[in-house]
């Protein structure tokens, strides 16, 4: 390794660690000179910066200080591997759900969930939504292997907690007055139609319908899927939720190849 490149590995481990090393810029017994101790302040300050972005009603629920201190132990577990700092704090919610003691309340955890897909469904690419009118060429034999294709921005989570009310509220006004959460078992939809993200609960033959679409599942596939979720009609079923996916801007038309 060449002398630059020895630097650079000591100087980033110096940043990480909040520990110069005697020798790097700094002489033995003597405090960090040129400028070094901002390096050493500003990474971690920078990552607190970015999940406050990414994680905004998180931030509000918890307050400053609270998330702070939160932001300081995420950092020290998880340093930043992104190219971009947009996506740091990707392994928030796992980090909080490992560790719900980590926070005041559970419920918190799907807060954080909410949250990141909300940003997830923000950033993913546009799509040109699928009509009722690109469905009329479609034959009585075709529709059981017919293939229908979600937006990229849908983003399916499994909540336990009613967290919605209170991510509305927060995230509508920084000192809003909420409820306490009540332990509810839940699927929540989150995707961006066009400019804003829109969301709602599901129920669980819908989630499971969706997530299969998202695999690549045909109509008489994600019928199946209805079925097994208990619902005695499941054709019935996935005509009314296809017909809701299409007012709701769920669905896109599949990309033609270049």
């Amino acid at each position: 390794m060449s002398a630059l490149g020895e630097l650079q590995q000591r100087f980033q481990r110096a940043v990480l660690s909040e520990n110069p090393a005697p020798g790097l810029f700094v002489a033995e017994g003597t405090q960090p000179v040129g400028g070094f101790d901002l390096y050493l302040q500003a990474y971690r300050a920078r990552l607190a910066a970015a999940l406050r972005d990414n994680f905004p009603v998180l931030h509000r629920a918890l307050g400053d200080d609270a998330f702070a201190t939160l932001a300081r132990s995420y950092i020290d577990l998880h340093p930043s591997h992104f190219r971009s700092i947009r996506w740091f704090g990707d392994a928030l919610p796992g980090f909080l759900a490992d560790a719900p003691e980590r926070v005041p309340h559970p419920a918190l955890v799907d807060l954080a969930r909410m949250d990141w897909a909300m940003r997830a469904a923000f950033d993913a690419a546009d799509a040109i939504p699928l009509s009722f009118g690109d469905l009329a060429s479609l034959q009585p034999d075709d529709w059981p292997g017919q293939h229908f294709v979600p937006v990229r921005s849908l983003q399916v989570l499994d909540l336990s907690w009613s967290i919605e009310p209170i991510w509305k509220a927060l995230n509508d006004a920084a000192d809003a007055a909420t409820d306490e959460p009540q332990a509810l078992p839940h699927a929540l939809l989150i995707w961006r139609p066009a400019l804003d993200c829109c969301w709602r609960s599901a129920e669980a033959g819908e989630a499971a319908a969706l997530r299969a679409l998202s695999r690549g599942a045909s109509f008489a596939d994600w019928c199946t899927v209805i079925a097994a979720a208990g619902d005695p009609q499941p054709a019935m079923t996935a005509a009314t939720l296809l017909r809701r996916w299409l007012d709701e801007g769920l669905l896109a038309k599949a990309e033609t190849p270049a």
